[in-house]
């Protein structure tokens, strides 16, 4: 069942610069809402948008597009069914970003790199085309790393993180997250392969929302590891990101791998709160080489849900260290697959970290692939059982506060950095497990600090529940860069 319509949030108070911004900061569902009682006209916010891009986006570098006269159009278009009294839902005259991952008809659809730039597509995505039907504005596709891997094409300018632009905006989903978190976009279509959701929405104070493998269409979307590709939501609150899943998730014919089940009610998932849910915790992994300020927001925010009526059960997590080892070979061997013709016929047209993971999983044995399908079986095996005793796992998103772009640049001279970084992103993208990642609080820096919530296979009404809560009673997710 998609969000009823009536999903209408509660104006919250007003975070440090969002007076300053006006109306570029108001929820999706908020906003939505005022489009829908016709005290504001989609096409008023869709200009007020594309005002705030032309003046910030030519630093901040998050969009590859901007679809100026298409979404005039579309907000036109919206206005007039309202009008009439044919209004689709909360997401109807929104302007909504889409990752440049995912075919948009008639528009150059690259994927970040060279060799599909002049690639347009004659179809929609699944979910780009699920947003339509719900009367979303699609005002513009969001940059991306190589491939949705770990770095930009060498000709691609990277986002800027608005926060600070000498600290990293996260990976991949980056261009969703900077655009997000400056006010440009309402929220965005993302993916997650070893935690593009993530750390993009860790880095730049949003929120973000990687379903369970499956409960997201594919079609459409350039792949870079089929069996660990997730396609989520990124917005600035739960409420919204949730909206958004809601119109774009379900089975799909063009897509066997989407799952059959039916989409719960997220807004009964708002309603429910977290009284009586069990959230766990491992504190052993939580700390082990934590820094102080992300423990302490991890702290802050199990008080808070232990206020709002959850039960905090100490658990104990599977050990991680092998299913993140086993992580880029997997990533490896299904890209090299992914990549086989256009890698074969164009070498030349990809950067130089794309080619070497293509390669290398190209000379992975049959033998040790087939040992670590095994062990990430087991492992899934292992989650699952977990989640029989709890509702939510508590961790962070990464065991330090957010990293300058000068220390990201070490990072293939620091292995041992890296796995780090992976410890809490990739065994959920191994296990397909949905998580939550919102902000928790800041560094000493001004920096975001991200927080993350997992939960059993298909509960993301459970993270919805528990996102929706902890925000009702905090602030962070309020708190806007100052641009």
């Amino acid at each position: 069942m998609r969000i009823s319509q009536d999903l209408r949030a509660t104006p919250a108070p007003r975070g440090t610069t969002e007076n300053a911004a006006g109306l570029a900061y108001l929820g999706l569902v908020e906003v939505g809402a005022l489009i829908a009682d016709r005290a504001i006209t989609s096409r008023d916010v869709v200009e007020s948008q594309l005002r705030r891009i032309s003046a910030l986006d030519t630093e901040l570098k998050s969009y590859v597009l901007v679809r100026e006269a298409s979404a005039r159009a579309e907000a036109d278009e919206a206005d007039r069914e309202i009008a009439a009294g044919r209004h689709r839902g909360p997401l109807h005259g929104v302007p909504i970003a889409v990752k440049d991952l995912f075919w948009l008809k008639g528009a150059p659809t690259a994927a970040g790199t060279a060799v599909q730039r002049t690639f347009v597509p004659d179809v929609d995505a699944t979910v780009v085309q699920r947003l339509r039907d719900a009367g979303a504005v699609l005002i513009g596709k969001t940059e991306l790393t190589e491939g949705a891997y770990s770095d930009h094409h060498p000709s691609v300018t990277p986002p800027k993180n608005p926060w600070n632009g000498s600290y990293w905006p996260g990976i991949s989903s980056s261009g969703s997250g900077v655009a997000t978190a400056a006010g440009l976009c309402y929220g965005a279509l993302a993916s997650d392969t070893g935690g593009s959701i993530r750390w993009p929405a860790a880095a730049n104070g949003v929120t973000g929302l990687k379903p369970s493998w499956g409960r997201v269409s594919r079609f459409g979307a350039f792949a870079l590891a089929p069996s660990l590709d997730h396609v989520g939501t990124m917005a600035r609150s739960t409420i919204d990101a949730a909206a958004i899943l809601a119109a774009i998730a379900g089975r799909d014919p063009r897509d066997p791998t989407a799952l059959q089940d039916p989409v719960p009610d997220y807004r009964a998932a708002i309603d429910i709160g977290v009284r009586g849910l069990k959230v766990g915790v491992d504190r052993a992994w939580n700390s082990a080489d934590v820094d102080p300020e992300t423990q302490a927001a991890l702290g802050e925010a199990l008080r808070v849900f232990a206020d709002l009526g959850a039960e905090i059960v100490d658990v104990r997590f599977p050990d991680v260290a092998q299913i993140v080892a086993d992580w880029v070979p997997s990533c490896a061997v299904e890209a090299a697959v992914a990549h086989e013709a256009s890698f074969a016929a164009h070498r030349d047209q990809y950067g130089p970290v794309l080619a070497g993971v293509i390669e290398a999983g190209a000379a992975l044995s049959g033998l040790d692939y087939q040992k670590i399908l095994l062990r990430r079986a087991a492992f899934r095996g292992a989650v699952d059982a977990l989640f029989s005793a709890i509702d939510l796992l508590m961790t962070p998103v990464q065991p330090f506060a957010p990293l300058t772009l000068k220390t990201i640049a070490t990072l293939g001279e620091q292995p041992e950095l890296i796995a780090m970084l992976q410890r809490y992103t990739c065994p959920f993208d191994m296990s397909g497990h949905p998580t939550l990642t919102f902000p928790g609080g800041f560094a000493s820096t001004g920096m975001p600090i991200g927080l993350q919530l997992v939960a059993g296979h298909l509960k993301e009404a459970d993270l919805v529940a528990g996102g929706a809560a902890f925000q009702s009673a905090t602030s962070w997710h309020q708190r806007h860069p100052e641009i």
